[in-house]
């Protein structure tokens, strides 16, 4: 059926929206098969419509209606999040680099409300081993002087009270879940949000709703790292024909509240070495926050080959070297949470223009990894699209012109923007680890670049056989297993107490949102693989158990019902905490992320 629209676009949708009350439904039906070609959505119509209520995506929205003050042009904006509120998703260290909060909020500092109030005051490096804690060089880019240590949850929330002030639109719980495509699917035209109220089969309870569909003038897709939607119109416009393919880190954090005497407000920690192997990249940091609270976590880089590997326990054994037992015993651990991230630098940034819309900040993938910082250059990103697409729309009033919005300035913006000059600087800093010579390797180019070329080198390492970092990993067999201590509370924990901790819900009796292919034969497929090969690497790689394995020698664990050799794949996707790990590292690369019902998912506060 064609989409239906059913207001004009003046009218604010706020209450509405949330209340989730966009058409009338019969009080009761059968449970029938969802059929999304014969559903008919409510369809509204905007400027921009922003998918992703994180930094990039909030600084793209007030950016906007900034312009719309200046040039007098009304601008309708609006951010879906599929968050159950602004900050629920957002996960990061973090430090962060105010370079872009100086441009777009030049008086941010005058705002009592602001939640930069703990300045970075000292910055060290440590070289781990299993026992010792030995202070290295501290390379140039990871000084954090001028640079604040916060929560990003509690940022992205106060920017999104800033956007909503300036009269964005953000709806938090609804879900970018479709993209709309033109007729001849050259053009993005929009997006639709999450259908809620389908059950586990996909038949519509009493409550189902379909999502609804929001067409604009320009789409930007500020997701975050592995977005489900970035992903699929990367794939659909092969943004990434002249770019090497994304690479990730996977960061796990806790913050923990500490005993007075080991709480040091401002300094900032980081580490390498131990509890990782010199073939594995990563490291770890520990940030002190205000209010006694401190951040500390660990990355490790998505590539690692051994499927033994778990992050999550990494993490809880870290915690028992002396340098942060000390500092946590008689502490509280407050908060947990974890996230893919981008690692792949400039050589990774696919072309970031599409017709009638735009990739920013994560979505592209704009972190240096030298610095480990990637917040100030989303922020950027957004602008500078914001800018791109309010030239755009106000040019296509004046000509009358109809067909889709160009929005390749923005992309020939960015790369002569601050953005591209930070990360063409350490372009070779994180490739540099993958030579033969592991971590030592790394190092010495590293601190060889850093110190003395800074950049200024005619090469960059490019990723030439296009190995992805589900790729890189080992077969089992090959590997040997890692044997990990056992939890020895209160330092360390299960891995369902800490997701305890994040708050994470999602109705039980709705689809699940990750996907392997239908039928039996694809999941028996992927039994056999993941756990004949590779030794079940989900089920230590996912740091909420989302993914089992489990013995069955009834019908469950037969390739007729999609087990295989007596073992059945269970998804818990009810623990899930959106961190995309799955969709990037599973070796038969078979498992879709997609969003869930808008609100589900952890409820991030302190991350």
């Amino acid at each position: 059926m064609p989409l239906a629209r059913i207001r004009p676009p003046s009218v604010n949708l706020t209450r509405c929206l949330r209340a989730r009350q966009l058409h009338s439904t019969p009080l009761r039906r059968g449970r029938v098969k969802f059929d999304p070609s014969q559903v008919e959505r409510v369809e509204d119509e905007v400027d921009v419509c922003i998918v992703g209520a994180g930094p990039a995506g909030l600084s793209a929205a007030i950016r906007l209606k900034q312009l719309e003050q200046e040039k007098g042009r009304e601008i309708r904006v609006v951010v879906l999040e599929k968050g159950s509120e602004v900050g629920a998703h957002i996960l990061s260290g973090a430090v962060i680099e105010p370079r872009a909060l100086n441009e777009l909020l030049p008086e941010w500092q005058q705002r009592e409300d602001h939640p930069l109030t703990q300045p970075a005051r000292s910055d060290s490096m440590r070289f781990l081993t299993s026992s010792l804690s030995i202070p290295i060089p501290h390379p140039p880019q990871m000084s954090n002087k001028g640079n604040y240590i916060v929560s990003l949850s509690r940022f992205t929330a106060w920017l999104g009270s800033i956007a909503e002030e300036a009269g964005v639109e953000v709806y938090p719980g609804f879900g970018g879940a479709q993209v709309i495509y033109s007729g001849d699917k050259k053009t993005v035209q929009g997006v639709i949000t999450n259908d809620v109220g389908l059950d586990r089969e996909s038949r519509m309870k009493d409550s189902f709703e379909p999502g609804m569909a929001f067409k604009a003038k320009v789409t930007l897709l500020a997701e975050g790292a592995h977005g489900s939607l970035s992903k699929s119109v990367i794939k659909h416009f092969d943004l990434r024909k002249d770019a090497d393919p994304q690479t990730y880190g996977m960061g796990v954090k806790e913050v923990w509240r500490v005993d007075p005497a080991q709480h040091r407000p401002g300094e900032v920690v980081h580490t390498m070495g131990w509890p990782l192997d010199w073939r594995t990249y990563g490291g770890g940091w520990i940030y002190h926050m205000d209010d006694g609270l401190i951040s500390l976590g660990l990355v490790i880089a998505a590539d690692y080959a051994n499927p033994y590997l778990s992050p999550f326990r990494e993490l809880q054994r870290m915690k028992h070297h002396p340098l942060l037992s000390k500092l946590l015993t008689g502490g509280e651990r407050v908060a947990y949470g974890a996230r893919v991230l981008n690692e792949g630098g400039i050589q990774s940034v696919p072309r970031l223009a599409f017709p009638g819309g735009a990739l920013v900040g994560c979505a592209a993938g704009f972190v240096n990894v030298a610095k480990i910082k990637g917040t100030h250059n989303a922020m950027k990103s957004g602008m500078l699209a914001a800018e791109s697409a309010f030239a755009a729309i106000e040019g296509a009033d004046k000509e009358g012109n109809e067909e889709a919005i160009d929005m390749s300035p923005y992309d020939t913006a960015l790369r002569n923007s601050w953005v591209w000059k930070d990360l063409k600087e350490v372009r070779n800093l994180r490739p540099s680890f993958n030579s033969p010579l592991g971590i030592w390797g790394g190092i010495a180019y590293s601190g060889i670049d850093t110190l003395f070329l800074k950049g200024r080198t005619p090469w960059t390492f490019r990723n030439k056989t296009r190995t992805t970092d589900a790729q890189h990993t080992k077969r089992a067999r090959d590997c040997k297993p890692i044997e990990y201590p056992p939890p020895q509370p209160p330092l360390s924990t299960d891995i369902l107490t800490s997701v305890a901790l994040t708050g994470t819900n999602h109705a039980e009796d709705q689809p699940v949102h990750l996907r392997l292919p239908p039928g039996a034969e694809a999941r028996a497929a992927h039994v056999k693989e993941n756990v004949g090969e590779f030794a079940g690497l989900l089920s230590r790689a996912c740091p909420a158990a989302v993914y089992e394995y489990v013995e069955d020698e009834g019908a469950e664990g037969t390739e007729a019902r999609g087990g295989y050799g007596g073992k059945k794949f269970v998804i818990n996707s009810q623990n899930c905490i959106h961190c995309k790990l799955c969709d990037v590292k599973v070796p038969t690369q078979d498992i879709t992320w997609t969003v869930p019902e808008g609100g589900g998912g952890p409820k991030y506060t302190l991350t």
